[in-house]
């Protein structure tokens, strides 16, 4: 009888299990997304935990324990460069199973095993990558624009020469006439000063004796 025995055997041996928690665990730590059986991903899901947190300890001893069940060495590197220090301040938990479907052959429950944060920091990176093109593309817009100003000051700048020109010509010919009315009006006074004295000019008298 099997009491208190929670392994799931999946109806398979030993080494063929254990060669294929090897293989999800490690494609698992490699594209941090997977789908498979629900039973499957949740034995997945204790081993790739236990690849994370020998990555967190980080010593020689870790790394061996992490390659008897890591099957690649480039993965290996990731688990103890890269999502060790994306988890470095996260106690446990790093990865979850959603439940998605029935596969449409046996009809068995299909889950999906991901990191926590596995894909949240693949998007800011993205996002990242993003930006920093939008910033160029934002600089090279702001050129032409600031080039389109260039000439809008010019002309504004021009505008407000004309405009003191006209003023300063305005001002000019007001002084001007100022000046011919002052000139006018004087020649008018003398020519009424003459008239007066040619006027107040006394007639000679006529003599006495006739």
């Amino acid at each position: 009888m099997r009491h208190r025995v929670h392994a799931r055997m999946l109806g398979r041996s030993a080494s063929h299990r254990i060669a294929m928690y090897r293989n999800l665990v490690t494609s698992l730590l490699d594209h941090e997304r997977i789908e498979t059986t629900d039973a499957k991903a949740k034995e997945v899901r204790r081993l790739a935990d236990r690849m994370i947190t020998l990555g967190k300890r980080g010593d020689l001893h870790a790394r061996r324990r992490a390659m008897r069940v890591i099957r690649e060495q480039d993965v290996t590197a990731k688990v103890f460069g890269e999502l060790a220090e994306r988890f470095r301040n996260r106690p446990g938990g790093y990865t979850r199973v959603l439940k998605t479907r029935r596969r449409v052959g046996d009809s068995a429950a299909m889950s999906i095993v991901e990191l926590v944060e596995g894909l949240a920091g693949a998007g800011a990176s993205k996002k990242s990558k993003k930006t920093a093109p939008a910033k160029k593309a934002t600089t090279k817009a702001a050129a032409p624009k600031k080039a389109a100003k260039a000439p809008a000051k010019k002309k504004a700048a021009a505008k407000k020469a004309t405009a003191k020109k006209a003023t300063t010509k305005k001002s000019a010919a007001k002084k001007t006439t100022k000046k011919k009315s002052a000139s006018k009006k004087a020649s008018g006074k003398a020519l009424t000063t003459s008239k007066s004295k040619k006027t107040r000019i006394a007639k000679p008298q006529k003599s006495g004796g006739k």
